[in-house]
């Protein structure tokens, strides 16, 4: 499985990045050291989607509070930029593909990232991975 993370990040050209205890969703407490991820810088902290690709280097699940009934499984990842996007694509750009249940890998995207505003890291198809690389 590959994933994407939607999440504030600073600078898009960095080598590696950190990102703490993010939350998952559709799959993406699966993720582990050596697996591919792309980065969208979230439009909520001033990003403009699709930044980098790059290869999940250490991976660990965050303990759940006690005494909370109902939490996300959250996870701290960090990621060694291994490509940069070379064209734009974020909220506007898949906006318009809102048929959810159509297959298309933008409709995918657009579900798993835009449907709730929150940052979050997430599993993604085959079909969604191969339609990212294109960016690059």
């Amino acid at each position: 499985m590959q994933f994407a993370i939607k999440a504030e990040i600073d600078d898009p050209k960095a080598r590696t990045f950190t990102f703490e205890a993010q939350k998952t969703m559709y799959g993406g407490k699966q993720i582990a050291a050596g697996d591919t991820i792309f980065l969208f810088a979230s439009e909520n902290e001033k990003g403009h989607g699709l930044c980098a690709r790059g290869i999940v280097t250490s991976c660990e699940a965050v303990a759940k509070i006690p005494g909370i009934a109902r939490q996300t499984p959250r996870v701290s990842v960090t990621v060694r930029r291994t490509a940069l996007a070379k064209r734009q694509l974020g909220r506007s750009e898949l906006k318009r593909f809102s048929n959810w249940n159509d297959g298309q890998p933008q409709s995918e995207l657009n579900f798993k990232f835009y449907r709730q505003a929150t940052n979050k890291i997430v599993g993604i198809s085959l079909q969604a991975a191969r339609f990212l690389d294109e960016y690059f």
